[in-house]
């Protein structure tokens, strides 16, 4: 309950009056209602919307639901499948919702010192110094000890600052701390080595580095083991390019996340980066695919107009 409250207070910030919808699945009705309970004792107008499981991330959630979210001050979206990357989120976004994303949730998250030991508020500054850079920069090149070697542009592109305290129109995957920015479509070149984790399809943490070849802005070929076939598989599953396309890079701050191979821990972890591919319409690009799917790194080095901006576990802005 701690943890359920915490996300209803601290990061949803809610208050007396304000639209709250719930979506939930069957798999995470649970947390569904005791959102609902602590939301109502803070004075909120709660709606719960149960939709059936999604068969997968990024499917669209069923029209009754997207109304409500539209209509929302505030979403929390405790779900089996993710409902973030889909035109329903976007039009509630845009309409002035703040989310609170709770995809895959469990015990362990809500538990968790990333959730229950984090100063939010703190780590907002950090967190807007690393926007401003990339919302200013041209050109960003990744790098890594396992080999990873990226270079894309970014001119004109607005970060997406992931305080978790999320203002409206703002996303928060709670207890994930992040600052993200989407390539311009078509730019990335590159090697991309992922050798942390994989949170979708049942991946997780990887026993061995996923290494994705990049042209044209797209991932033209995934190599390595078990893993990477899951993935390969799933993408080719699809028949659909845009799944392909180098759709974000994000970065972890929540320096009390640890890497579990859940998605809203694992992003969030110090010292790791992930890249996006598919979908980067939800986060200001162009491109609507069937699927997003991120791949995490240890160690990073980036580089925005020449100027090192990080390196593992250390800002330099």
């Amino acid at each position: 309950m701690r943890g359920v409250e915490t996300l209803v207070r601290v990061n949803g910030r809610v208050s007396p009056g304000e639209r709250v919808v719930v979506v939930s699945d069957l798999y995470l009705e649970r947390y569904a209602r005791l959102v609902a309970a602590v939301a109502q004792k803070e004075g909120a107008e709660v709606v719960r919307c149960e939709i059936a499981p999604r068969q997968k991330d990024g499917q669209e959630p069923p029209s009754p639901a997207a109304a409500a979210m539209r209509a929302a001050d505030v979403i929390f979206s405790p779900v089996r499948f993710s409902i973030t990357h889909t035109r329903a989120m976007r039009e509630a976004l845009d309409a002035g919702a703040r989310a609170i994303l709770m995809t895959a949730y469990t015990d362990d998250i809500l538990r968790s010192p990333a959730l229950l030991d984090t100063d939010f508020e703190a780590q907002s500054a950090v967190c807007r110094r690393i926007g401003a850079v990339l919302g200013a920069g041209d050109a960003l090149r990744l790098t890594s000890p396992r080999g990873t070697d990226l270079r894309f542009s970014i001119r004109g592109r607005k970060a997406n600052i992931l305080t978790n305290v999320p203002e409206a129109g703002e996303l928060a995957p709670v207890p994930d701390i992040e600052v993200n920015v989407v390539p311009l479509t078509g730019t990335a070149e590159g090697r991309l080595v992922a050798d942390a984790s994989i949170p979708y399809l049942g991946i997780g943490l990887l026993t061995e580095p996923v290494v994705c070849t990049v042209e044209g802005g797209s991932v033209i070929k995934i190599e390595g083991g078990d893993q990477a076939l899951v993935l390969a598989e799933e993408l080719q599953s699809h028949g659909d390019p845009l799944c392909y396309n180098v759709a974000e890079l994000g970065i972890g701050l929540n320096p009390n996340a640890r890497l579990t191979g859940e998605m809203l821990e694992d992003e969030g972890v110090l010292g790791t980066i992930h890249i996006g591919i598919g979908t980067s319409h939800t986060l200001g690009g162009e491109v609507m695919a069937p699927t997003h799917y991120d791949l995490l790194m240890s160690d990073p080095t980036i580089e925005v107009d020449g100027t090192v901006i990080q390196r593992g576990a250390e800002i330099f802005v």
